[in-house]
C-alpha cells in the first residue's frame, strides 16, 4: 500500500560520472546500479527536506526506476512525491547512470514499508517483519518475526515460526541485513493510520488530516 506515486518516462543517453557519496543515516543500502542512483539523488532529496528510503530497479514496462521517499516524520503525500520528482530530475539529467530509456517512479514507502534506518526498527518494534541477510546468521538467511530489541549494532527478533530445535530469538547485526520490510497486518494498518494522522496534525496539514480521517473511517 502506497500513499502517493508519480511516474515519468525518461531517456538516459549519458554515462555514469558521479562522484557524489551517500551521506544519509540509512543502514540498509542498495548495491550496484541502484547504489549509484541513490548516491546521485539523495543529496537533492535531503536538500528539499525529504529523505530517501530506497531505490529499486525492475523490468516493469521495459525498465522502471522506483524511488521511495518520505518526510522526516515518516509521512508522504502526492505533492511530496511531485516535489521529490522535480528535485531529482535535474541531477539525473546531468549525471545519469542508466544507459537506456526508463520509467522514473517516485512513491511513498507504503504501510508494509522497507526498514532501512535504525529509527525505522525502533518505530516499528513489536510489529511483524521479514528480512533477508547478506550472510548466514545461525545457518540461515531468511527470517520472519517481531522486532523485540534494537541496539546500536543489531536488532533482535522473536521468530513467529521457528523450526523445532531452533532458538526463537535471534540477534541480527545491522551490517548483515540485506533487505527488511514490515508485513501487512491489521495491527500494522491501524498503527500506521494513527501515526500518519498524528504526524499530519503536528505538522498542521489540515487537508491531509481530513484525508486521513476519511481513510480511517473507511478502514
Amino acid at each position: 500500500m502506497q500513499l502517493g506515486m508519480i511516474r515519468q518516462d525518461r531517456t538516459a543517453p549519458q554515462p555514469y560520472r558521479s562522484t557524489v557519496t551517500t551521506a544519509a543515516d540509512r543502514l540498509v543500502k542498495e548495491q550496484g546500479l541502484e547504489a549509484r542512483i541513490a548516491a546521485i539523488i539523495e543529496p537533492a532529496i535531503e536538500q528539499i527536506g525529504y529523505r530517501l528510503v530506497r531505490v529499486r530497479i525492475s523490468g516493469l514496462n521495459g525498465m522502471t526506476v522506483q524511488i521511495m521517499a518520505e518526510r522526516p516524520d515518516g509521512t508522504m503525500t502526492v505533492e511530496g512525491c511531485e516535489a521529490v520528482s522535480r528535485a531529482i530530475s535535474p541531477v539525473l539529467d546531468v549525471d545519469d547512470p542508466v544507459d537506456k530509456a526508463y520509467h522514473l517512479e517516485v512513491s511513498s514507502p507504503g504501510i508494509d514499508r522497507p526498514l532501512v534506518r535504525k529509527s525505522d526498527f525502533e518505530t516499528w518494534a513489536g510489529f511483524l517483519m521479514k528480512l533477508e541477510t547478506s550472510r548466514l546468521i545461525n545457518e540461515r538467511k531468511r527470517y520472519r518475526g517481531l522486532i523485540v530489541k534494537v541496539s546500536d549494532e543489531a536488532i533482535t527478533i522473536e521468530r513467529d515460526k521457528p523450526a523445532e530445535g531452533e532458538e526463537s530469538a535471534v540477534e541480527i547485526p545491522f551490517d548483515a541485513i540485506g533487505e527488511a520490510r514490515l508485513i501487512l497486518t491489521d495491527d500494522l494498518v491501524e498503527a500506521s493510520l494513527k501515526a500518519d494522522k498524528a504526524a499530519r496534525k503536528a505538522g498542521g496539514d489540515k487537508a491531509d488530516d481530513d484525508e486521513a480521517d476519511a481513510a480511517d473511517s473507511g478502514h
